[in-house]
């Protein structure tokens, strides 16, 4: 069960529009479809162009808001929200330390686009961030767990040394949405995510959001995305603000199940598993600690590529995909990607299929290995 306050959040994202209806107004979340507003002499900020903002698009973020306890600004995708991160508070001259180990869309945006502008990327593996030199760094962008080896980081002892050194720590909470996680409770400065995954759900819309306490910082995110026009459009909030309503009933299922897949899997000695939740993980105790729930991504690494396909295919219900966090379960052989895993190494990533099938589904994978 969530602790009492993510509960209450939860109350928050679902009454934040149900708490202000007169009678006579909708209950669902209107979508505003506009590019355009009447103007006034001093017309407000936020109703001049649709590029700016609109109505939808609010609608969606202070639900987002609901979920991370701070104020959030949505982006067209996640990683539009990462690269209005870096762009929001890099300049010329600064360096960027990334996860060596993480998703290397990351890696490609500050080594590729933003190296000729003169940001220099320093990369170390999760497991090293806590040592890593951060002289000069101005900021700190990691994943917890982390994509796709799901190794933790220690947030608010990371916090504590980007403070002292004068860096930003942003933090990817993909894995886990702000019910599972809560990194700017933890010190960090920033925390973002792509709502195409769990957030959205369904496998239907692309989105992204960043969060921040800090004004300041919000203020140079909103201008980064309003010169980047980084905003989405008001179906996908849409979507999204439907979506947020049964983020913690899908989680809650899945996150369950997750525990019981990875429980199966590690019966088996032809398979190596890696999931926060289970007690051989080197980072258990930390999860039990700052996460509350182990999440619903598993690692699990199979002899060989064959066996590794031969476990999808007779599986049955295992969706091969290389997105994560929807309604249904799904399998990605990291390595076909270039991720420094072994080939027989698979990202399942749990649905919301009832466990019993699920269960039934994967021991009939197993059969194959």
């Amino acid at each position: 069960m969530l602790p009492d306050d993510i509960q209450t959040q939860v109350l928050d994202l679902l009454h934040h529009r149900t708490s202000r209806l007169a009678d006579g107004d909708p209950v669902a979340e209107p979508m505003v479809s506009t590019s355009t507003f009447r103007l006034g002499d001093q017309p407000a900020p936020d109703a001049i162009y649709g590029r700016y903002a609109t109505p939808t698009v609010q609608a969606c973020e202070a639900r987002l808001a609901a979920v991370e306890g701070a104020p959030s600004l949505l982006f067209a995708s996640g990683m539009a929200a990462i690269a209005g991160v870096m762009l929001s508070v890099l300049k010329t001259g600064d360096r960027v330390l990334v996860p060596a180990d993480g998703y290397f869309h990351t890696r490609v945006l500050a080594g590729e686009t933003l190296a000729p502008l003169g940001v220099e990327m320093i990369t170390v593996p999760t497991r090293e961030m806590l040592g890593a030199d951060l002289s000069g760094v101005a900021l700190v962008l990691v994943e917890t767990p982390s994509n796709p080896a799901l190794d933790l980081i220690d947030l608010a002892a990371l916090s504590g040394r980007c403070q002292a050194a004068g860096a930003l720590l942003a933090v990817d909470n993909t894995f886990c949405t702000g019910l599972l996680q809560r990194p700017l409770a933890l010190g960090a400065d920033i925390t973002l995510a792509s709502d195409t995954k769990a957030a959205g759900g369904h496998s239907d819309l692309i989105l992204g959001h960043v969060a921040t306490a800090d004004p300041d910082l919000m203020e140079r995110l909103a201008a980064t995305r309003k010169f980047t026009g980084a905003i989405p459009g008001p179906f996908e909030a849409w979507m999204l603000s439907r979506s947020l309503e049964t983020l913690e009933l899908r989680l809650d299922r899945m996150c369950r199940s997750a525990q019981a897949v990875a429980e199966r899997l590690a019966s088996d000695d032809r398979v190596a598993v890696r999931f926060p939740g289970l007690s051989d993980h080197p980072d258990h105790a930390l999860a039990r600690t700052q996460m509350h729930a182990p999440g619903f991504v598993i690692g699990a690494t199979f002899p060989d590529r064959a066996a590794a396909d031969r476990f999808i295919a007779y599986a049955g219900c295992i969706l091969p995909a290389t997105s994560f966090g929807s309604t249904h379960t799904s399998a990605d052989r990291r390595a076909r990607w270039g991720d420094a895993v072994p080939e027989g190494f698979l990202r399942l990533s749990i649905g919301i299929e009832p466990e019993a099938p699920l269960l039934s589904a994967i021991d009939q994978g197993l059969t194959a290995v």
